[in-house]
């Protein structure tokens, strides 16, 4: 049994460790931008210039926000993403760092060629509406302070129910379990209904372990709609936008009230309407407090322009303005926590990310239970900042798919890489794991079936043979480029891995695939590498394809983290490494390649050289697995077509 003064120890190297992870990314950020001119860092996605000023207003707790429009000849990738902080200022001034007159902000979305930005501020600045503004990417170290704090506070605490959790989740104290209440199934299998119970009946900690196609969204809409009966509020949280947006959206179509706090990633109706920012807008209320602010504005603009000091007559008259514009601002402010109370209260659901569970909004709200989502791709520290916020946590994921981004080697091989949700899965005796899976034909699910879950996984009847019409092929296949000479290739500028001929093989296979089916009904293809240059290269190719650019727009080429959480009913896999070394690089991370391996419904074709990677017992694995229930064919079948 461990004793308090290891686990805060344990706590301590996390702190120790996090501060490596801050370190180096942001050394690699100033590394990167140091030297760089305005011309420079827009080529590098790293700023947009100039832009044009589309619109002004004010938001939630009375903060000043602009919309920007960049010119559309500039349509270059960006990196430049909603939740980031940015610097704002005249792009006359681009180029100097001092007296640029920057004002700091965070990008509430960003949408094609326009971009909204909330202020750190409470008024404009006085040259705003002076020309052209510069939108300048800075270092994000919101998150990294907030778990930090976070970390301090579950070092020091010495009573009350976060040192219960924290005992628990350390190993010192075993989680309580009490009675599930009775529930209705609706259409819940045995395995996720058992899931909703552990939940219901967790004092402490709940875990469910969702493989990929097992429903693990629809298993946790039920049982937060369960929660939300017994406790009135859930808080819902999830390490990305993304993944916030998908659970805070099923809950609403399941009929509970969900309000949506933060920064979103999408800019779409469904997700819009449950945002609290909407919320706030379309109250009756709004438009009284906007007609305050709007006078406040109105008064300060006038007294901004005041010069003359000197009468002692219009300066008493200046400094009653400024009294009246301070004084209705508070009136706004007062009308507006009326109003936020009001919206916050009467929700069933509250979704966010980690870090916007620490929203001033939600200080007066004390949750019972947080449900966090999609644990297994979030740093430790992080994971913690929604669970100091209630007292009862239920973690859902897998710890075999996307891990966290750790960017630190040391901290990488010190353990920072392990999250909660894994710790966990490894040491509590009573977890959820979600049996049957409706995604896949079983003989894609089974390789991994072996290699991450020991073979519990079980394919639903109506996928297990799924296959595609008018393809007499089986439902996975390798098609082995080993002696075809197709060299990997490395762009100099990116130094991410690209192979021509890879790509040369699947697009014959592809011609061949959609010679044979209707074009009208064509079944949905993906497209996967686990190299960024990989892709650019497929997506220049298929592009400039007078065979292939008309089916474009009805293929998905992303890298693997890109493809998380989707699904196509044909996924090609290139797999790009090829050398007489047999490196494999980050190949060698299995859990991407099982989110890779994962995606396809009917039909996997992977394309590599197993000179390359038969060294590798993992891939030497899924050649023999393909070799007994698949197709393993050669790439020289294909330069013969």
């Amino acid at each position: 049994m461990k004793s308090w003064e290891d686990i805060d120890q344990e706590i301590l190297n996390l702190k120790r460790l996090l501060a490596l992870e801050k370190k180096e990314d942001y050394d690699r950020f100033q590394a990167e931008l140091a030297k760089a001119n305005q011309k420079q860092k827009v080529e590098k996605g790293v700023s947009w210039h100039p832009t044009v000023l589309t619109k002004k207003g004010f938001t939630l707790g009375n903060r000043a926000y602009i919309q920007v429009e960049r010119n559309r000849s500039q349509d270059g990738p960006h990196r430049l993403r909603a939740g980031g902080p940015v610097d704002v200022f005249l792009s006359a001034k681009a180029n100097e760092q001092k007296d640029r007159h920057a004002v700091s902000g965070v990008i509430y979305f960003v949408h094609r060629h326009k971009m909204k930005i909330i202020l750190n501020v409470e008024e404009f600045p006085f040259w705003i509406d002076d020309g052209d503004i510069s939108i300048e990417l800075q270092f994000d170290e919101r998150t990294y302070i907030e778990m930090d704090k976070t970390l301090k506070e579950l070092h020091k605490c010495s009573s009350g129910r976060l040192k219960e959790l924290k005992g628990i989740c350390f190993g010192k104290i075993p989680p309580a379990f009490g009675n599930a209440p009775e529930f209705s199934v609706e259409q819940l299998n045995a395995s996720q209904e058992a899931a909703v119970k552990h939940v219901l009946s967790a004092k402490d900690v709940a875990i469910i372990h969702g493989p990929p196609g097992t429903g693990k969204t629809t298993t946790l809409v039920k049982a937060i709609s369960l929660l939300s009966k017994q406790e009135n509020q859930v808080l819902v949280c999830a390490p990305s936008n993304a993944a916030v947006d998908l659970l805070a959206e099923r809950c609403s179509n399941a009929g509970l009230n969900v309000v949506r706090i933060g920064n979103i990633s999408r800019v779409d109706e469904s997700i819009l309407e449950i945002t609290l920012e909407n919320r706030l807008a379309l109250h009756p209320e709004n438009k009284n407090i906007k007609k305050v602010r709007q006078q406040a504005e109105a008064i300060r603009k006038k007294t901004r322009k005041f010069k003359k000091w000197s009468q002692r007559e219009a300066r008493t008259e200046n400094i009653a303005n400024l009294k009246e514009a301070r004084d209705l601002e508070s009136w706004a402010r007062q009308l507006e926590d009326r109003l936020l109370d009001e919206v916050l209260f009467q929700a069933n659901v509250i979704a966010c990310t980690f870090v916007n569970s620490t929203h001033s909004s939600l200080k007066k709200i004390n949750f019972h239970t947080v449900v966090i989502d999609e644990a297994g791709q979030a740093l430790e520290p992080a994971t913690w900042i929604p669970i100091l916020r209630s007292q009862k946590v239920v973690l859902a994921g897998d710890p075999f798919q996307l891990p966290p981004t750790v960017k630190s080697i040391a901290a990488k091989k010190e353990g920072l890489e392990t999250t909660l949700l894994e710790r966990l899965i490894s040491s509590f005796d009573q977890q959820a794991f979600l049996n049957t899976q409706y995604r896949m034909n079983a003989a894609i699910m089974n390789f991994s079936n072996k290699q991450f879950y020991n073979n519990e996984l079980i394919a639903a009847d109506f996928v297990a043979n799924w296959a595609v019409k008018n393809y007499s092929g089986k439902p996975i296949e390798y098609i082995d480029t080993a002696g075809c000479g197709f060299d990997e290739k490395v762009n100099k500028k990116s130094l991410s891995k690209y192979n021509e001929g890879e790509y040369f093989v699947l697009r014959e296979h592809l011609l061949a695939f959609t010679e044979i089916q209707d074009k009208e009904n064509l079944p949905s293809i993906g497209i996967i590498s686990p190299y960024k240059e990989q892709i650019n290269h497929i997506e220049e190719s298929i592009s400039e394809d007078e065979s292939l650019s008309s089916l474009a727009s009805q293929i998905t080429i992303k890298t693997i983290d890109g493809f998380q959480g989707q699904e196509r009913d044909i996924v090609y896999i290139s797999l790009v490494r090829s050398n007489t070394s047999s490196e494999i690089g980050f190949l060698k991370d299995y859990r991407r390649m099982n989110v890779a391996m994962t995606r396809a419904r009917k039909l996997l074709v992977v394309i590599g050289d197993s000179a390359t990677i038969g060294g590798d017992s993992f891939y030497l694995s899924f050649l023999e697995y393909v070799e007994k229930h698949g197709s393993y064919r050669t790439g020289w079948e294909f330069m013969s077509v």
